[in-house]
């Protein structure tokens, strides 16, 4: 079970011990409210100056540090396939050659079809240095399913004049069904009879038309298009122009001055069609002539043991991952002091995004922080999206604790506009979206009249006086509801003291109770937490776990310790029970990054809500009376 690695006393001790102390950014938030009740914070610290095309870095660094690893990735007999910056340069320019001899422009953009890759970061690079949108799709719409429904919108909206595609034996019948008369470039040819080998594209002279392209990318050249989840309806493309994810790049690096020269070198598996993976990991990297090694491993059972594999050959100096990435790598690190030692040798930052992080997950990483160098380290968070490049909030307070987002970075304004008894997080800076992608209506209806992006997510300051205290999540006004009193379910705080109470035995939560009397609960189990509490060696099917008395006892437990703080209706979770079923990628009910859409879930699964609110308490349903 993922237990603290230390008891109450030895956490008291904890307090006691050092940090490994790293330079981060002054904190100097001014704050000001109006009339209205608004709430407005902004650093008093201004941006320093940048460069705003994405590829001048790319070029720099090839001349000043050519030797220099930017990108490497296992080859197919196992071995790391290393480019260094002046490869990855050339290599750029003459695919950035092919894509303007194939007529591509903002009207022909380039469509990714591809898992991370080196073929897939040249590509996206050659795009970017002549000025051509690309767009990365999530391989969930081509792979996960089989009606091709958002594929086809995708495709369908930008109208790409490219796909390049990684692996054609793997995506083929995707792009045959959606999308038959686009060109095709592709790493390998097998499946498309008329496609372009990538290798053969490397061959392609290089012209002055390269050099005219790119030096007519200005800060509103749109960069790529990122798709949305698009876990309520189809996704929409949020547009990041060169200036809105440069200047981004600039607001982190000032906030974690360390990544400066070399500093950042990472082992990373997240994703490039989302934001984290792509603008902010791979772009930190390029930013700060990095070293970034592809891990082609998961947060998953299996996919932790390639990545844990990948640890222990390149320690990273900041670990960027979701919680459950986090929560797949601890019992390792605590099993292995091997591979605990190699993890922390050269690390000076943790860092969580996409998903709050349970607090006994953060205990854990301290606790082995400890272990291995006798300091604790920062575990930093912050607060994003999308359509902010992706970072408006960054955390650089050491031992903060879980859930605090930190303060606006640089040149950005958070507005706290007051939304009943919340207040919804606004955002304005050079690194927002100008909108979405051939979509006024919806880029209209995201921004308010001072031209703020409206997040509907609910933030609140964590000292009212005092604005350098930093923001905390407040819920996603989105997915709260009404009890049938019409009480307000504030859903985000509720799920994580719910997640908090279990001790680590339950993933997540759904919460329940929309028009009804009282609230209930639809829990995801940590398979392996429940194997580790029942005893068992190996692996265990989800029926034992539901079947096992000490698990439905550990759950009726955790609706005691919170219905005994609860202060009424709205925040007492009656009753539970342990889904039988795996979220579905498929459905929308978890993203690529393994969080939960709670909507979604509770519109898929009313036979499983029904069974909460039966007259009777139904066998497998667990009540809490209190």
């Amino acid at each position: 079970m993922s237990k603290t690695l230390f008891n109450s006393e030895e956490k008291g001790k904890n307090s006691e011990l050092p940090f490994l102390i790293i330079p981060t950014i002054d904190i100097d938030i001014e704050k000001k409210v109006d009339e209205q009740g608004n709430v407005y914070l902004r650093s008093k610290l201004d941006l320093k100056p940048h460069p705003y095309k994405i590829t001048e870095l790319l070029a720099f660094w090839a001349a000043q540090t050519p030797d220099t690893v930017f990108l490497a990735q296992r080859g197919k007999d196992g071995k790391w396939v290393k480019l260094n910056y002046v490869e990855v340069w050339e290599r750029v320019q003459r695919v950035a050659q092919y894509l303007i001899n194939c007529n591509l422009s903002v009207d022909r953009p380039l469509a990714i079809l591809s898992n991370n890759s080196l073929e897939h970061a040249i590509v996206a690079l050659a795009a970017l240095h002549v000025g051509v949108p690309h767009a990365p799709i999530s391989p969930a719409y081509s792979l996960k399913t089989n009606d091709y429904a958002k594929l086809k919108h995708c495709i369908q909206l930008l109208k790409p004049g490219l796909i390049f595609v990684q692996d054609a034996r793997v995506y083929n019948h995707a792009v045959q069904s959606v999308a038959p008369e686009i060109p095709i470039l592709t790493v390998g040819n097998e499946g498309f009879n008329k496609a372009v080998v990538f290798k053969d594209v490397l061959k392609t002279e290089i012209t002055k038309a390269v050099d005219d392209a790119y030096d007519r990318v200005g800060r509103n050249t749109i960069a790529k298009i990122l798709f949305t989840s698009g876990s309520t309806d189809m996704p929409k493309g949020v547009i990041n122009t060169h200036g809105n994810i440069t200047s981004n790049w600039q607001q982190i690096t000032q906030t974690f001055p360390f990544m400066m020269e070399g500093g950042l070198q990472l082992m990373d598996w997240l994703p490039w069609n989302h934001t984290f993976g792509g603008n902010h990991n791979f772009g930190l990297v390029l930013f700060n002539r990095g070293t970034l090694y592809i891990d082609e491993g998961t947060p998953t059972s299996k996919g932790i043991l390639v990545t844990v594999a990948n640890l222990k050959e390149f320690p990273p100096t900041v670990y960027f991952n979701v919680p459950k990435g986090f929560e797949e790598l601890i019992p390792f690190l605590k099993e292995d002091e091997a591979l605990r030692a190699v993890f922390f040798s050269r690390l000076k930052m943790l860092f969580y995004g996409g998903a709050s992080l349970p607090q006994h997950v953060w205990n854990d990483l301290e606790g082995l922080a400890i272990q291995a160098t006798g300091k604790k380290i920062l575990i930093s968070s912050g607060y994003g999206m999308t359509e902010a490049s992706p970072t408006a909030l960054l955390n650089t307070r050491f031992g903060s604790g879980s859930g605090m987002l930190g303060v606006p970075v640089p040149a950005l304004e958070i507005k706290l506009a007051p939304d009943g008894d919340k207040y919804e997080a606004r955002c304005k800076g050079p690194n927002l979206t100008p909108g979405y992608w051939k979509n006024k209506r919806a880029t209209c209806d995201a921004f308010d009249e001072e031209g703020f992006y409206k997040t509907a997510d609910a933030l609140k300051l964590a000292d009212n006086e005092n604005p350098n205290a930093g923001l905390v999540f407040d819920g996603r006004l989105a997915e709260d509801f009404k009890l049938n009193s019409g009480t307000w379910v504030r859903v985000g705080v509720l799920r994580s003291q719910f997640i908090e109470a279990g001790g680590g035995l339950f993933k997540d939560v759904v919460i329940t109770g929309h028009d009804k009397d009282f609230l209930g609960a639809i829990v995801i189990v940590d398979v392996q937490n429940c194997a580790e509490l029942l005893g068992h060696e190996g692996e265990i099917d989800l029926q034992s776990i539901i079947r096992a008395k000490p698990v439905s006892e550990a759950l009726e437990k955790t609706l005691y310790l919170l219905a005994k703080k609860s202060t009424g209706s709205s925040t007492k979770i009656r009753r539970a029970l342990i889904a039988e079923f795996e979220l579905s990628v498929k459905k929308g009910e978890i993203t690529d990054k393994g969080s939960i859409n709670q909507r979604v879930i509770l519109n898929h699964r009313t036979a499983i809500v029904d069974k909460l609110y039966h007259k009777e308490c139904l066998p497998g349903v667990v009540e809490v009376r209190l």
